[in-house]
């Protein structure tokens, strides 16, 4: 085989399909946010795709904490838990998360991905006859750590208790459950029924994994998430998070019962063999958590500034999925085109909007999915506005498909 022209020929297929993904030179800086610096372009531009919801990866609590730490602790972890062993500051973390979601622990992993990939693998492996229901929709990682176990796997249509119902119906009595969902679904921005969900599952046995990474630290009174707000926290036996997104740091979690904790952490391979984030990340991660917990006033601005953005796209007649959730989502229908739309924005206006192409959502969807923070002013959501229009128009995309 030729080895190099396969892996020219697949990338080629992935530029004629405009499928072909790029990565931008910027230069975030801190107490500028949403502002960075475009090195390709020499310029400053305005971003608005970044996960950071609350712009807590700039806020001097969190910043201030991982530089302490790195004075104490230098920038490593050393190794894996079980070699280099329990730092204070991953134990102060978990104890910190596992009150965050009303639970009697939590369980620190490298990343968001690798939390669900390696704790759904290892459970639906692990309980003997297990079988996985999955939401239509559910992210990459959830569908891997599945994949990984091996276990039996249907699917459910999206956000559909119903039909959860009647598959769970069809499973042999006594047979050990996983029903696993999300919270907030990142690309169309919808939320979960929670409680039905939970009813549902409660009625079969069934165990419930939610996965909350694009929820936590925006929703609920603590930031604790979907959950939190819908008072069911506690009908959940296992939620899962990140610390990247909506806490601005990096880095992993599940929470759930003392012994499902212990359980994932003595038979995942994934956190087994994987270095321990630094005690830095830790630190500044339990002070974004700490923080946010006490304060909703990021929260209510970043609300504002969503009402705001969706306001003005309708007076300027731009389609957008309506949602009742912080992400919003300008569907264009079109990969070529959507790329297209993307790169004047960032040219001309100075407007960074990445395009969401397959497969992270399906063809015939592309979109450019915008997630504006309590960092942008009205002046900015304004300009955005006014470029996306101008755009819009000069590319002839009319209505979106």
């Amino acid at each position: 085989m030729q080895y190099e022209r396969f892996f020219r020929d697949q990338l080629d297929g992935l530029r004629r399909d405009g499928n072909y993904r790029t990565f931008a030179p910027i230069e975030r800086q801190a107490g500028l946010y949403p502002r960075a610096f475009h090195h390709g372009l020499n310029r400053e531009i305005v971003v608005w795709c970044s996960n950071d919801y609350l712009g807590m990866g700039q806020h001097p609590a969190v910043t201030g904490a991982m530089r302490d730490a790195v004075e104490r602790f230098g920038a490593g972890a050393g190794g894996t838990r079980n070699i280099s062993g329990n730092s204070p500051s991953h134990l102060a973390l978990e104890r910190e998360l596992a009150a965050l979601h009303g639970k009697d622990a939590a369980l620190l992993f490298t990343s968001g991905y690798m939390s669900n990939w390696a704790t759904i693998g290892t459970l639906a492996a692990r309980m003997p006859g297990c079988t996985v229901l999955s939401d239509a929709a559910n992210h990459a990682s959830m569908i891997e750590g599945m994949r990984h176990s091996r276990a039996p796997k249907h699917v459910f249509r999206h956000n559909d208790p119903r039909d959860l119902e009647r598959q769970l119906g069809r499973i042999e009595p006594g047979t050990p459950i996983i029903v696993a969902f999300e919270s907030v679904y990142s690309m169309d921005g919808d939320i979960a029924p929670l409680a039905e969900i939970c009813e549902v599952a409660e009625r079969f046995g069934a165990m419930t994994y939610l996965d909350e990474v694009h929820a936590v630290g925006l929703y609920g009174a603590t930031g604790g998430g979907i959950s939190e707000r819908d008072g069911v926290s506690h009908r959940l036996t296992l939620i899962e998070g990140t610390l990247a997104k909506g806490y601005g740091v990096v880095g992993g979690y599940i929470a759930g019962s003392a012994a499902l904790c212990d359980f994932v952490r003595s038979f995942a391979s994934g956190f087994i063999f994987s270095s321990a984030l630094p005690a830095a990340v830790a630190d500044a991660a339990r002070a974004s958590v700490s923080h946010l917990r006490g304060s909703g006033e990021e929260r209510a601005a970043l609300f504002d500034r969503v009402a705001l953005l969706r306001r003005r796209l309708d007076q300027a007649g731009l389609p957008h999925i309506m949602n009742p959730s912080h992400i919003v989502p300008v569907m264009v229908g079109e990969p070529n085109r959507c790329r297209a739309l993307s790169e004047r924005l960032l040219e001309k206006h100075g407007v960074y909007l990445q395009p969401i192409n397959y497969p992270t959502v399906p063809r015939g969807t592309e979109r450019l999915r915008i997630t504006a923070t309590p960092q942008h002013t009205a002046h900015d959501i304004a300009q955005l506005v006014d470029a996306l229009r101008e755009s819009w128009d000069a590319l002839s995309l009319g209505a979106a498909a």
